[in-house]
């Protein structure tokens, strides 16, 4: 079986189930790691959440304002938070 090298961030206590985890079963944690994938991706479907009435009447309302024209873009959001953003008064050092 041929290997490739990833390198991945996972939350640290993540990282301390794994590290506890290969430390009792005399592994190491990479092979702790690649297991717990191989079972994630064996799974028959991604798990999938089921919206409420409220949340798919928002869903429609959004597109519908879109359709529209009515929305901002990320980058339009940002600069509007960016302006209303009170600036920071640093304190004098003597």
């Amino acid at each position: 079986m041929s290997k490739q090298q990833y390198i991945l961030e996972i939350p640290a206590a993540v990282g301390q189930r794994i590290a506890r985890r290969a430390r009792r079963e005399k592994r190491k944690p990479s092979e702790v790691a690649v297991e717990a994938l191989k079972r994630y991706f064996a799974l028959p479907y991604f798990p999938e959440e089921t919206p409420t009435t409220g949340e798919l009447r928002a869903i429609r309302r959004g597109e519908s304002e879109i359709k529209r024209g009515q929305y901002v873009t990320l980058d339009e959001l940002r600069r509007k938070e960016v302006a209303r953003r009170p600036r920071r008064v640093r304190a004098k050092v003597s």
